[in-house]
């Protein structure tokens, strides 16, 4: 480790809609991060990270009131990037301590956490909240129940770090939106799945939505839910054969033709893709007395890239069931995972939470293994294309992106 003074860094920083700025909507920012530490912080080399739906979700939504993406990761204040100008957008990745100002974190730990698409990270510990498993950043200008999101996992203590290169790629792609899928699943599951007979999910060939389809699968074959239930995806002619292949929905259907081919059900919407011209159509679709009945909508994500203004004033969240096929307006539910975590909590015990997030871990792990193909992008300026790319054309569903900020980034064992 150099022992100048300071060390630099590259970030992959987003415009924010509110700077209302010209040019591109991402840039990478160059700034230096003293050595010298603040009592009670780390410095973390951010080796890789993943970047899917889930973030483009994180983006759209990153000056959101209820979600506020952009405050968990400031933008460095470098010549055109401030962060009034600009955000980082939160990345599930793995990192490597390489200065700690705490008595309780040692340089060279490996950990997984809510980081943010750079090199290098200072963030805060708090100074009491620090056990084995993890210790949590603080911050108080948040909600308390996104505490989840500001927990550092120490791998050594994780029981679900798998110590190779595909295990850690696996976990970056699906850990958060799994765990997303896993816990609405158990919501909706505790509420009878509202009487449904037919689960509608939009972005069918998204993680989150074919993950969830996994589980609402798990659970029927199981015997817990009604064996009768079905899955049916939504999705674009471009990605019909890769939804298709994925076996996990009973029926996929493409957007352009869902309101010849839905039948008489009692419905339940989950709405991944964040589309509202998509939901305006459906939801006059379920107002014909033929259509069947919508027993709810339920928004669960968003994937596709647009402004966050643009899409909070396009998307009216409700905490209202939609009320049938004759209700005026549009309205959901919204699904948070930290608030149904926090019910959970009071209604089972960590043990049990934990057992339960084992298994299921455990499960997907082995399940998971070809429905995508993983694609490593390395180096600030590849990063920077890749998501010009993406911006561009979107995603392509049979590939999990694995990014690092670091030219040639090493790891330990080939795929």
């Amino acid at each position: 480790m150099t022992t100048a003074a300071a060390i630099k860094n590259l970030s992959l920083c987003f415009q924010r809609p509110s700077a209302q700025l010209s040019g591109e909507k991402a840039v990478i920012a160059t700034n230096s991060i003293p050595t010298a530490l603040p009592p009670n912080h780390v410095l973390i080399k951010v080796d890789r990270f993943g970047f899917s739906a889930n973030n483009v979700t994180y983006q759209a939504l990153g000056e959101q009131a209820h979600f506020r993406y952009y405050d968990f990761h400031a933008a460095p204040d470098v010549d055109g990037v401030s962060s009034k100008t600009h955000g980082l957008v939160p990345v599930w990745g793995f990192g490597t301590i390489i200065l700690s100002s705490h008595s309780k974190i040692t340089p060279g730990e490996r950990i997984y956490g809510y980081l943010a698409p750079c090199r290098y990270l200072l963030v805060p510990v708090s100074p009491s909240d620090v056990n084995k498993h993890a210790f949590y950043v603080p911050r108080p200008h948040l909600p308390a129940d996104r505490r989840p999101y500001n927990q550092i996992i120490r791998c050594a203590a994780d029981p679900e770090y798998t110590p190779t290169a595909l295990g850690e790629d696996l976990t970056m792609l699906y850990r958060p939106l799994f765990w997303t899928a896993y816990w609405f699943e158990d919501w909706i599951f505790s509420l009878g799945y509202r009487g449904a007979t037919a689960f509608l999910i939009s972005s069918a060939s998204a993680k989150t939505a074919f993950c969830a389809a996994y589980l609402i699968r798990k659970r029927r074959a199981s015997g817990e839910a009604n064996s009768k239930v079905k899955i049916i995806g939504l999705t674009s002619k471009r990605n019909l054969g890769f939804t298709k292949g994925l076996g996990l929905y009973d029926e996929v259907v493409e957007y352009d033709s869902f309101t010849s081919a839905l039948g008489r059900e009692k419905w339940l919407y989950v709405d991944v893709a964040g589309n509202d011209a998509l939901n305006k159509r459906l939801f006059e679709h379920f107002r014909t007395p033929a259509s069947g009945e919508l027993v709810t909508a339920v928004a669960l994500g968003m994937t596709t890239l647009a402004p966050a203004s643009e899409k909070a004033a396009a998307l009216s969240f409700s905490t209202n069931t939609f009320a049938g096929s004759s209700a005026p307006v549009m309205q959901f539910e919204q699904f948070f995972m930290p608030e149904w975590l926090n019910v959970r909590k009071h209604q089972l015990s960590l043990k049990e939470i934990f057992g339960r997030q084992h298994r299921a871990w455990k499960d997907l792990m082995v399940d998971c293994l070809p429905w995508v193909r993983l694609e490593r992008v390395s180096g600030a300026g590849a990063v920077k294309k890749a998501y010009d790319a993406i911006a561009s054309t979107g995603f392509s569903p049979d590939v999990g992106f694995i990014w690092s900020l670091w030219d040639n980034e090493k790891v330990a064992t080939k795929l």
